[in-house]
């Protein structure tokens, strides 16, 4: 037996970063969860204006240091905001990130290298998304995972650009493909895609301008994922199976380890309450959505939450408002503060009046809770991985809204592959919001739906069940990648 600081020392060592994204930061925080149940000492990344973010909202002990669980910081290159609780612009991160973090990012490497209390880096476990942590994981010698913090579908999707772009189908020659019928082409040709349109693509392809920033970073970052030493997804087998057979075979291994918080809940070596305590939501939850809910009966309520970075004009806003009003049905409605593009969410007083009693409306939620709560019958939701996963796990039937990225496809696959979903058109009009939101809750079509996300939630828990579930065994297997120098 060695000394305890021996034994610390030989402990495998995950350096994890994420997107400096709410979407992103969460399933890598679930993953780093997971790998430290696994016996290895982490060190999470974060981007100082996420740093401080993060303290402002759940107080320093939020990214205080645990003896095995770190936290480090490096800039993100962009000029300081005015607006210091607001999602960044993506464009604009994405570039900075690919242009301005190696450096920093090379530096913490080395500094915990340095550190006499902490084992030698073994690993880095890499958002898709910062694929500049190639080259500085490479030249440590140590091997590098990505995870994929979107869908198996919304890659494989991605994974297209390249052909799209050779056959001259992006970008669009006329300004008017959103309306001209540019955007119904069937790709007949997609592996594991059988009659998607270039509408449900994810939405970068969606230009006139070939140097349009993010269609050409996505096709950079697909080139440059094949260079990683294994990919990971949030996902399962039995939910994506199809789209993860598809891929060419020049990309490295694929994992689905999901869903995430199903395994960590199942894993009793994550059952450690300092690590648990650790949370990263950018925004303050509010803990009354879940005591208004307990005053509902079970199936009764519909959820509405655009996520983290979906913003829509006063507009639309009003149309979604009155949609939700008309249909009588309860509500819990999420608006963040940046919601509406350039202005705040302001709601008629009309249909607050209108709606008391039977509608609450708040700023943030544990999402996590309120879409496992009995009351909930039915999610409204932007399409968003995190959300569209975490409403399956709850056996919850969505309407989508989808607003950019990968959103497009998981819609798709929602409505026409995995039978849990209803898409609303882009040029929201309350009427349908209205017929959609009660047929959710009450209609035929609705209660297909339902049944349909039960039974993907009994294939999730199957996908994590020891000792057979294909994501647990996943989870070894990825282990094993990681522990390989």
């Amino acid at each position: 037996m060695g000394s305890l600081s021996e034994i610390k020392m030989r402990k495998p060592h995950a350096v994890c970063i994420p997107y400096p994204a709410q979407g992103h930061i969460n399933p890598m925080l679930q993953l780093a969860k997971l790998l430290h149940s696994k016996g290895f000492h982490i060190t999470y990344v974060n981007t100082e204006y996420n740093h401080s973010r993060l303290i402002r909202t759940r107080g320093p002990s939020a990214v205080a240091d645990r003896p095995s669980f770190r936290f480090e910081t490096i800039p993100d290159g962009l000029p300081p905001s005015d607006d210091v609780d607001s999602t960044q612009d993506v464009p604009a991160l994405c570039a900075s990130v690919e242009t301005n973090c190696l450096g920093p990012f090379r530096s913490v490497l080395a500094r915990l290298n340095e550190t006499a209390d902490v084992p030698p880096v073994s690993c880095v476990v890499s958002d898709g998304a910062m694929f500049f942590t190639i080259d500085a994981a490479q030249e440590l010698g140590v091997p590098i995972v990505l995870l994929w913090t979107a869908s198996v579908c919304g890659f494989l999707g991605y994974a297209q650009y390249e052909k799209l772009v050779e056959l001259g189908q992006i970008p669009f020659k006329d300004a008017n493909f959103s309306t001209n019928g540019d955007l119904e082409a069937v790709l007949d040709w997609v592996p594991g895609m059988k009659d998607i349109r270039l509408r449900d693509m994810p939405s970068f392809v969606r230009t006139t301008d070939p140097n349009e920033l993010m269609l050409n970073y996505v096709q950079r970052l697909v080139h440059n994922s094949k260079r990683a030493t294994a990919i990971l997804y949030n996902s399962f087998d039995a939910l994506e199976h199809e789209a993860l057979q598809s891929f060419s075979s020049d990309f490295p291994p694929f994992y689905a380890l999901g869903p995430f918080q199903l395994l960590l809940d199942s894993l009793e070596a994550a059952k450690n309450e300092e690590i648990e305590s650790i949370s990263t939501s950018l925004w303050k939850e509010d803990p009354h959505c879940l005591e208004w809910l307990d005053s509902y009966e079970r199936n009764s309520v519909v959820y509405v939450n655009f996520g983290s970075i979906t913003v829509m004009t006063n507009d639309q806003l009003i149309e979604f408002a009155w949609g939700l009003a008309n249909s009588n049905q309860p509500f819990l409605w999420i608006t963040r503060p940046d919601l509406v593009t350039g202005d705040s969410a302001v709601l008629p007083p009309e249909f607050l009046e209108e709606t008391k009693g039977r509608g609450l409306i708040s700023s943030w939620c544990n999402q996590e809770k309120v879409l496992a709560h009995p009351a909930i019958r039915g999610f409204l939701t932007h399409c968003g991985w995190n959300s569209t996963i975490e409403s399956l796990i709850n056996g919850v039937p969505i309407i989508c809204w989808p607003f950019f990225a990968e959103q497009q496809t998981n819609c798709w696959y929602s409505c026409t592959k995995w039978g849990i979903g209803m898409e609303i058109d882009t040029n929201v009009k309350r009427s349908e919001v209205e017929r959609q939101v009660r047929e959710l809750m009450a209609g035929e079509k609705g209660k297909d739906m339902k049944r349909n996300a039960i039974e993907w939630k009994r294939l999730a828990n199957e996908a994590i069940a020891t000792p057979n579930g294909s994501s647990c065994n996943n989870l070894d297997e990825v282990i094993k990648v990681l522990g390989s120098l």
